[in-house]
């Protein structure tokens, strides 16, 4: 994830700034006397006067240096045609209207890398309508997390069926296929996690309900993530000891998340918080234990690690369906062992052709 820079022409404007954006986001924050000591970034916001024509000559300048496809965000007055003029001459991508809101700068940066990574035949297939839908809906939850807003829990509902329909008709490697293009890690997962649990409650007899509420847990069970820094969570690289342990405390993320959600199906908080625990009692965050873990949890670990490793880091290729349902079996007491036996077939569902 590439670093947000925001820039104010003056001290009290980057503070003001700094107030509204979201504390989980790499930023950082410069001001307008600052900038020649630092190189364009991919993401830049500017909220500076463009009615101050001295300035703006050895900005545009600057922004010539940007990277190829950089985006670059300047705040304007609503009303004035002339700052937007200005902003679009200086090579703004996109102007954003004062006031500035915490959740609009976010839908800006972090819609941005939410999308579709680009276009090819993959994203073509008749899996992307669910996958689309299940999109629409990470974002929505994770801005809310971010911002600690309230979480609709129930615009989810039409999603989750939209998944579990898709894969009904498409199968699991369609709905793989797709969701590999995301450029985003933690879109990539959750978005793998609820085609993998909705595709194992397929195929353990569950009952459309259930699927569908498979499906909705997978797109929340890491809704906690959107208060970890994205230097964090998204680096290109393995985690540190230091860095694991913020990472560890996502389930209880999630779950200050969705104290305040409305319309949330039974079992979900119990998925959120302990899609970590183990049988053995070596998982987090409550080191629970066998009986203690409900069935659901259950199904969602074992989807939750096999879309782990089955996924695509900058770090490390996608594991073969093979070799991560080895891993599975590998882990022992640690995982329902029946529900890992019947979770062959599934595994195999996910291998791409």
């Amino acid at each position: 994830m590439h670093r947000i820079s925001i820039i104010g022409d003056s001290r009290a404007r980057v503070d003001d700034l700094h107030r509204q954006f979201p504390s989980v986001a790499d930023v950082e924050f410069r001001s307008l006397e600052q900038l020649s000591d630092a190189e364009p970034g991919h993401y830049t916001l500017f909220d500076i006067d463009l009615d101050d024509v001295s300035q703006l000559v050895a900005l545009r300048d600057w922004l010539r240096r940007r990277p190829a496809h950089a985006k670059v965000i300047f705040a304007t007055d609503k009303a004035s045609r002339l700052q937007n003029t200005r902003a679009y001459a200086l090579g703004a991508t996109d102007v954003i209207h004062r006031p500035l809101a915490g959740k609009t700068l976010l839908t800006k940066f972090w819609g941005d890398v939410s999308t579709l990574a680009h276009e090819s035949p993959a994203a073509e297939t008749q899996a992307a309508p669910g996958v689309a839908a299940a999109v629409d809906v990470l974002k929505n939850i994770f801005s809310a997390a971010c911002l600690g807003a309230p979480i609709e829990s129930g615009v989810m509902q039409a999603a989750s069926g939209a998944v579990v329909s898709q894969l009904e008709e498409q199968g699991l490697s369609a709905w793989v296929e797709t969701v590999r293009m995301h450029h985003s890690q933690t879109y990539q997962h959750c978005l793998l996690v609820t085609g993998v649990a909705a595709a194992f409650g397929q195929q353990i007899g569950l009952s459309e309900a259930d699927r569908r509420r498979l499906s909705h847990a997978g797109m929340l069970h890491d809704v906690g993530k959107a208060r970890i820094p994205l230097a964090i969570l998204e680096k290109s690289g393995p985690l540190d000891a230091d860095e694991w342990a913020v990472m560890r405390k996502h389930p209880e993320y999630g779950r200050d998340a969705l104290d305040t959600a409305s319309d949330l199906p039974a079992g979900m908080l119990d998925i959120v918080v302990h899609h970590h625990e183990y049988l053995d009692g070596s998982g987090y965050p409550h080191r629970l234990q066998g009986k203690e873990i409900s069935d659901f949890v259950r199904i969602m670990t074992i989807a939750d690690v096999f879309g782990a490793l089955i996924e695509r880091r900058s770090y490390k290729p996608p594991l073969s369906v093979d070799a991560a349902y080895q891993i599975l079996l590998d882990m022992g007491p640690k995982l329902d062992r029946d529900l890992v036996r019947a979770f062959k077939p599934v595994s195999h569902l996910a291998q791409l052709h």
